[in-house]
């Protein structure tokens, strides 16, 4: 499988490159491609290449020249020396970089436009323009939802982690209302009595077996039905909140979720939502939760893509390259639509812009995504 992996990557290059020779300048569109290539993230950029090969077969002009330099990761030099021999080729519209941390590398190649998966700054930055699928437009989508539900009292959940301060600058600019933030501590061990003091569960445990007492002792048929009614509960009194968002991901996400059933949060009064999860199916074994939703990509489109890729490679893609994937689009759309592309102002479309992932809208050099509601049931993913 390997070999036929590196002669399948071998025949890409060589394609590319072949092409290369014969193009006329002022007819071409050169797209750049920066990845990681080599090393130990080379799996991811390998995939970008797969991904752009699906892109070129669907557009199907001969004219769109792809030319991928490896990039290492936050690999300074080896950026540099790609993006030199990009300008020497007279290429100036780049797909990557891949990582938000090596934006510093290429701010300062300003006449050059780079398309980067990146999710973490949807506003166009200096020659960047970023398509990842931001947290901006996912809690934009969530509470649209959240406020559709008629929710009024929601807690935003976030782990304090090295990203902590950059979700809090993210809530605070996007000016939400009716919400209140909570950063809990990602072990377990702690987080359990976190929840246990948001969720105010030691005064309902308490107001429980008070409301016990007041009827073990009477034997009058509504009272012994009132006792048996209150014997089914584990706390009495609702929580504060309606509704919850949770950013986070994988075993930390399934431990907020744990820790918010065993506090008795009730699941039919409190909304539970978290954010993009690209459709993990391990969520499914989450049991002690009945419905949970989220923002994302369209899911139908993101399976034709995935099968797409592995039946054309044998290998099923990383999920941001279905973002390079529409980046190649983009790109495309704008040349024909320009002539040429010179800046990122030649990425401000007055219209809407479908992709494979959703649509796009470009205002104000801000990358949005309209993102559909999914909610997890039954061991499916619904639209809901």
């Amino acid at each position: 499988m390997k070999c036929k992996i590196i002669l399948l990557l071998f025949y890409i290059l060589f394609i590319f490159n072949s092409n290369l020779l014969s193009e006329e300048n002022n007819k071409t569109l050169k797209v750049g491609l920066l990845a990681p290539l080599t090393g130990p993230y080379s799996e991811i950029g390998n995939s970008l290449l797969y991904s752009l090969q699906l892109a070129l077969e669907e557009i199907n002009d001969e004219n769109v020249i792809i030319v991928p330099r490896d990039s290492g990761f936050n690999d300074e030099k080896k950026i540099n020396l790609a993006v030199e021999n990009f300008k020497s080729q007279n290429i100036k519209i780049i797909i990557g970089p891949v990582t938000h941390d090596e934006f510093e590398f290429v701010k300062k190649y300003n006449n050059m436009t780079f398309i980067s998966p990146s999710n973490v700054d949807p506003e166009f930055t200096n020659n960047i323009i970023s398509i990842g699928v931001s947290l901006e437009s996912q809690l934009e989508a969530l509470t649209k939802f959240i406020n559709k539900q008629k929710k009024t009292k929601t807690i935003i959940m976030y782990p304090k982690n090295d990203y902590t301060k950059l979700i809090e600058e993210k809530i605070i600019n996007l000016n939400l209302r009716n919400v209140k933030t909570f950063p809990y501590t990602p072990n377990p061990e702690v987080l359990t009595g976190e929840i246990e003091t948001l969720t105010n569960y030691s005064q309902r445990k308490r107001n429980l077996k008070l409301r016990k007492k007041m009827f073990e002792d009477k034997e009058d048929d509504q009272s012994i039905k009132e006792l048996e009614r209150l014997e089914q509960l584990y706390t009495l009194g609702d929580v504060n909140f309606d509704s919850v968002i949770i950013i986070d991901f994988g075993n930390n996400l399934k431990s907020v979720l744990t820790s918010l059933v065993y506090t008795d949060v009730s699941q039919e009064k409190v909304l539970f939502t978290t954010i993009n999860q690209w459709f993990d199916e391990s969520i499914f074994y989450e049991n002690s939760i009945k419905n949970l939703y989220y923002p994302s990509v369209n899911y139908n489109e993101f399976k034709k893509y995935n099968n797409k890729f592995f039946n054309k490679f044998q290998i099923y893609p990383n999920e941001i390259t279905i973002l390079a994937y529409d980046a190649l689009g983009l790109i495309y759309y704008a040349w024909k639509k320009n002539g040429e592309i010179n800046s990122v102002n030649d990425f401000i479309f007055k219209n809407k812009i479908k992709g494979k992932i959703g649509t796009f809208s470009f205002k104000n050099r801000k990358v949005t995504q309209e993102l559909d509601i999914y909610m997890t049931r039954n061991n499916k993913f619904i639209k809901f």
